[in-house]
């Protein structure tokens, strides 16, 4: 990912920094008795991946939870199968002290039924116990009747702003199929009432181990809250973070001053706070991305032109943003559909209005439904989509049926952002899918769906591009380019070695090579 290291044979580094790069003769005046010499053969050489936007603390914690994701995540194809893996974990390990029962994964577009698992479906698990089910999104979710009445929830409940309590048609009573704010409400209630410091220290640990797995060396908690904040700073001031991890708290009426101080103050031992987050709309496959013209299909139950809506109140929004910005705090906007990457670009114009833009790096999470127009904007004023590219293969065929084939071929558009020199990344957003960078940097090359089929053949990226995304365009995102992203003298030593160079194999294998080491800050963390 350096063009002046191109062909390099040999790199040298001294605990966490890279001293040397260039052919084995050059190398040899670094060799000494004590040095670890390691013969790379066929094997190749990359730098550390870098993960733009996940969930390290959801995904820590997701260990408690039952997987009813479907294949090839999970294994439920159908709503039955779901309620078999909630009875066998309520037989073998039930909830104690009025506790829930929770799941995440849910897919209703994968499911055998293609829709959502309702509390009458939830309730033939248990009509005492709560359950909550998080929807593959994470933006929606489904519960029993316990779990509604536990939230007091009910027929007289009023939808939350930016959130909708589906009903059973024709009447005000909650079929117990959550959206947005209505479903975040239930998902907090329980993840703040089942907060264990030590418990969560061991779960975080084996979750950067994890990401070690693919080839991560920095990680990200994209919708962060600042006890897990304070926690993960305990970590690493007690040594056990070993790698670097960019928290991004979500923005619940945060300080500005204190966040604009977290920034500054950087990395330590591993851990950094890198911006503060704003959700303005939902997930196109849950059918809550807000969008500018209809959807093709609507959710359940929904009935003439649909677009969906924001989550924001969009003129707080506005005001809060230009707040962190004019603190230089860089802000990242969750925004899946195009009417919220409008808002989203809205509001860093409006909040530079009358100025030269500045080296904002304002970061648009998701940018699926982009236009071409919004990525002549995004050049215009200086954002960084980071792209869904995953999206591809997961949710492909289901966006045809959403959205119809001219929008669904411009999804996560990252070959007309290149062509306009638009900086950009692409994610996983783990835990809604694996952290596997392989095989993202394969759908991103390839952009085939679940069905095989090729969605937007226009947009799909080189496997050098797709490989500079996550290395020099994660660094560029976080304003690391002067430390991260590739094998550069005085850079830090995170390094990924893997089975097989990635830009010479035939393009439908590369999320096939397998990751054989990882090293962060100079010390390996995986070793396979």
């Amino acid at each position: 990912m350096d063009k002046g290291n191109e062909g390099a044979t040999a790199v040298a580094i001294r605990e966490d920094t890279i001293l040397y790069v260039g052919n084995r003769e050059g190398v040899k005046s670094f060799i000494s008795e004590d040095t670890n010499i390691v013969e790379l053969g066929e094997k190749s050489l990359i730098p550390g991946l870098i993960d733009s936007h996940g969930h390290v603390t959801f995904s820590a914690r997701l260990s408690d939870f039952v997987n009813a994701s479907s294949p090839p995540v999970g294994p439920s194809q159908n709503i039955q199968s779901i309620l078999d893996l909630l009875k066998a974990r309520l037989a073998s390990n039930p909830p104690k002290d009025g506790g829930w029962l929770m799941a995440y994964g849910y897919d209703d577009s994968l499911l055998e039924e293609n829709r959502h698992p309702t509390r009458d479906d939830l309730d033939k698990v248990s009509t005492t116990v709560p359950i909550y089910m998080m929807h593959v999104s994470g933006h929606l979710g489904a519960a029993n009747s316990a779990a509604l009445k536990v939230s007091k929830v009910d027929s007289n409940t009023p939808n939350p702003p930016g959130g909708v309590f589906r009903r059973y048609e024709g009447t005000t009573e909650p079929n117990g199929v959550l959206e947005e704010a209505a479903a975040s409400a239930l998902l907090y209630r329980y993840l703040g009432a089942n907060s264990q410091p030590e418990k969560f220290a061991q779960q975080m640990e084996t979750a950067i181990n994890y990401f070690a797995t693919f080839g991560i060396t920095t990680i990200q908690d994209g919708a962060a809250q600042l006890r897990d904040v304070a926690a993960i700073k305990k970590m690493a001031e007690e040594g056990r973070i070993n790698t670097d991890i960019a928290m991004v708290p979500i923005m619940h009426n945060l300080n500005v001053e204190q966040i604009a101080q977290l920034t500054k103050d950087g990395y330590y031992q591993g851990a950094r706070v890198a911006g503060v987050k704003f959700v303005l709309d939902g997930s196109p496959q849950g059918r809550t991305a807000w969008t500018t013209q209809p959807y093709k299909e609507n959710p359940d139950g929904v009935t003439g032109p649909y677009t969906a809506y924001p989550t924001v109140n969009i003129p707080l929004f506005k005001k809060q943003a230009k707040s962190f910005l004019d603190a230089k705090v860089p802000i990242y906007l969750h925004a899946n559909g195009d009417a919220a990457i409008d808002l989203a670009m809205d509001a860093v114009e409006e909040a530079f209005e009358g100025k030269e833009i500045p080296d904002h790096r304002s970061v648009i999470i998701h940018s699926q439904v982009m236009r071409p127009d919004q990525v002549e904007r995004a050049a215009q004023l200086k954002m960084v989509p980071s792209f869904y590219s995953a999206h591809s293969f997961f949710w492909g065929d289901w966006h045809r049926k959403s959205f119809g084939d001219e929008r669904a071929f411009h999804i996560s558009p990252a070959e007309s952002a290149r062509k306009k020199g638009v900086h950009f990344t692409i994610h996983n957003d783990t835990p809604i899918v694996p952290p596997d960078m392989m095989r993202l940097m394969w759908i991103a090359v390839n952009r085939k769906t679940r069905s095989g089929f090729i969605l937007g053949p226009d947009e799909r990226l080189s496997p050098y591009d797709a490989l500079y995304a996550m290395t020099m365009g994660g660094a560029y995102q976080y304003f690391e380019e002067d430390k991260k992203g590739s094998l550069s003298v005085g850079k830090q030593a995170d390094m990924v070695i893997l089975e097989r160079n990635p830009l010479k194999v035939d393009a439908d294998k590369i999320k096939d090579i397998a990751i054989l080491e990882t090293i962060a800050h100079g010390k390996t963390t995986f070793l396979k």
